[in-house]
């Protein structure tokens, strides 16, 4: 009985044992991924034991404050983003000591000379540059065992853990004045077309019956920053092109402000209408979410139009 020699560009396996390259290739890949990730978890652990007063304080800060309240959820949608975008992650991939090395190192020296001799900041700004010491860290541990190929393809959800960085004081205070006074601008604009009398003093308005100031509390900033975050994600997740995705995100600024406006001229309006007392009613105490879901719903529809515009432009070049 004649036998056919082997080929020889197939792999040689013991006896009893046959597997096609491919197979063995996604094989090995796999099981490199999880160990790399099995890895990756136990010093993630590590290092959040590390940091565990900083991340304790992190917390208190996110739980005690309305501004500060998303950064518990941006953990949650990186790590979905990574589930999803699994298969699309660059397996294996060479790892790069020297720069999770230097990431790991400059971060934990920093951290470490916050620890030992604490600048003299506020709580939250003290607990933001710890936080970007934590972050720095993992992502140091991401190029230590990942590698720089995973680290690129994870760029996106990586990259989006900064927003769990408290926003530093000083941030917020410019924040809130560039909305204040654009916010009192617009207002003032609004209250013109819309057939009210009103005199500007600063960020002060007065209409009949009421006096209207755009105090801190009235800026948004909560809401817009939140609209920024969303506006992030919605342009990673539904708009391939990146000129459009700049659209969408550089949208929120002025949505911001005209949301903000929009508040203000229907608690001007209510209280011109029905009353001074006005002023006190749910939807100035309370009606900032309903606001903020109100201009969820042109800032999605600028990103169906986006990418629908790009499709359509793409089947018209086609033909």
């Amino acid at each position: 009985m004649s036998q056919s020699p082997p080929d020889s560009n197939s792999p040689a396996f013991p006896d009893g044992v046959s597997c096609s390259r491919r197979t063995g290739g996604e094989d090995l890949v796999q099981q490199l991924g999880k160990s790399h990730v099995r890895w990756t978890l136990v010093a993630l652990l590590a290092l959040c034991g590390v940091y565990s007063p900083v991340i304790l304080k992190w917390f208190r800060i996110a739980m005690s404050a309305d501004l500060h309240s998303h950064v518990l959820l941006i953990p949650a949608v990186s790590a979905y983003l990574l589930i999803v975008d699994r298969d699309r992650l660059t397996w294996p991939s060479k790892r790069s000591p020297v720069i999770g090395g230097c990431l790991l190192a400059i971060s934990l020296t920093i951290c470490g000379f916050f620890m030992v001799s604490p600048p003299a900041w506020s709580t939250v700004d003290l607990v933001a540059a710890k936080t970007a010491t934590f972050l720095g860290s993992a992502w140091g541990i991401g190029f230590l065992i990942l590698g720089s190929a995973w680290m690129r393809s994870a760029v996106f959800p990586a990259v989006f853990l900064l927003f769990m960085i408290p926003l530093p004081d000083g941030i917020v205070i410019g924040l809130e004045r560039f909305l204040m006074v654009a916010s009192a601008h617009v207002s003032e604009f609004a209250f013109s077309i819309g057939g009210i009398p009103v005199h500007r003093t600063g960020q002060v308005l007065e209409i009949p019956g009421a006096v209207l100031e755009v105090a801190e509390e009235c800026s948004g900033i909560r809401s817009t920053w939140v609209l920024l975050i969303t506006s992030i994600l919605a342009a990673y997740l539904f708009l391939p092109s990146v000129p459009r995705r700049i659209a969408l995100v550089l949208a929120v600024i002025p949505l911001g402000i005209c949301r903000n406006a929009f508040r203000i001229y229907v608690i001007g309006w209510m209280c011109t209408t029905y009353g001074a007392e006005m002023i006190d009613h749910w939807v100035h105490r309370k009606g900032g979410p309903m606001f903020f879901g109100i201009s969820l719903l042109p800032l999605f529809l600028l990103a169906w139009f986006l990418r629908n515009f790009r499709a359509a432009g793409k089947a018209t070049s086609d033909r």
